[in-house]
């Protein structure tokens, strides 16, 4: 495991100036913020040709830069129709594949929705289709690949602290992915809305006491500024749209003073790049 955290950005910022795939220019760009992460994006898809992923994977490497793959957003594990909860273990073992041409191990997902059944229902659906998951990246020999069930920013949706939690009980090599400005969201602004740092201590207190491994050590983050509405996430910000939160400066000191390792994307709506190096910088600074 890594023993300093690495910073990076969800996809290409706005201010990425080529128009066509250019592995070559893509690490360039990224390691100029001097970001060490990188996180591919697929939620409409798994779509990157195998030929293109390995010339990115190298390009990265080159430059120090550690790939993860965020799987389609239409996965549903926890969906009332077995289909769309086989289809979904179809849709991580096409992110698994892309993962492994790109250098990486960790897939990022979103578990689904509780939809007309009770939260444990859509959680004990999602537990069994977690298992599932485990057997099928096994046998298509994706055991290092590395699943990551993500907190979620909308009430109806699965996927609380505790849920993702939960979920990362399946099996040891699950490792969560904390979305801090999700959580924020989908609490209406009433934690991690402060300067304080008692709301991210409790954070990860919670996972280091359900995670007593190298998961609660070195786990996924997803930061940005998300507006809500009652329902929980509305859309991304960015860090100089400060009118809601949450603050990244004490999780970064937290982070620090810890000795915590994790990757950190940063989420920002078109300033990913340049906000997940103002990350790297107040983490230095912690």
């Amino acid at each position: 495991m890594s023993d300093r955290p690495r910073f990076g950005p969800a996809g290409l910022s706005d201010s990425y100036p080529a128009k066509k795939f250019d592995p070559e220019q893509m690490a360039a760009y990224t390691a100029s913020f001097g970001l060490t992460a990188f996180e591919y994006q697929c939620g409409r898809g798994v779509r990157l040709a195998q030929d293109k992923a390995r010339a990115l994977g190298a390009a990265c490497a080159a430059h120090d830069i550690v790939l993860s793959v965020h799987a389609p957003y239409y996965i549903s594990m926890s969906s009332l129709e077995e289909d769309k909860r086989l289809h979904s273990i179809d849709y991580l073992l096409q992110s698994c594949a892309l993962v492994r041409a790109l250098g990486g191990r960790r897939v990022i997902f979103h578990a689904g929705s509780c939809g007309k059944q009770s939260r444990e229902a859509a959680l004990e659906k999602a537990m069994d289709t977690m298992a599932r998951a485990v057997a099928a990246v096994d046998e298509a020999g994706y055991g290092d690949c590395i699943l990551c069930p993500e907190t979620m920013g909308k009430v109806n949706q699965l996927g609380n602290l505790d849920e993702v939690l939960t979920l990362c009980s399946v099996d040891p090599r699950i490792t969560p992915c904390i979305d801090f400005g999700h959580l924020y969201a989908r609490s209406q602004g009433t934690i991690l809305s402060q300067q304080a740092p008692e709301d991210y201590a409790a954070i990860l207190d919670r996972i280091a006491a359900a995670l007593p491994d190298e998961r609660a050590r070195s786990f996924h983050v997803h930061f940005s500024r998300i507006a809500y509405t009652k329902g929980g996430e509305k859309c991304h910000l960015t860090f100089s749209d400060t009118e809601y939160g949450p603050p990244p400066a004490p999780l970064m000191a937290l982070l620090r003073s810890r000795g915590l390792t994790p990757t950190v994307i940063c989420e920002s709506a078109g300033t990913q790049a340049e906000d997940a190096a103002v990350l790297a910088e107040l983490y230095a600074q912690s």
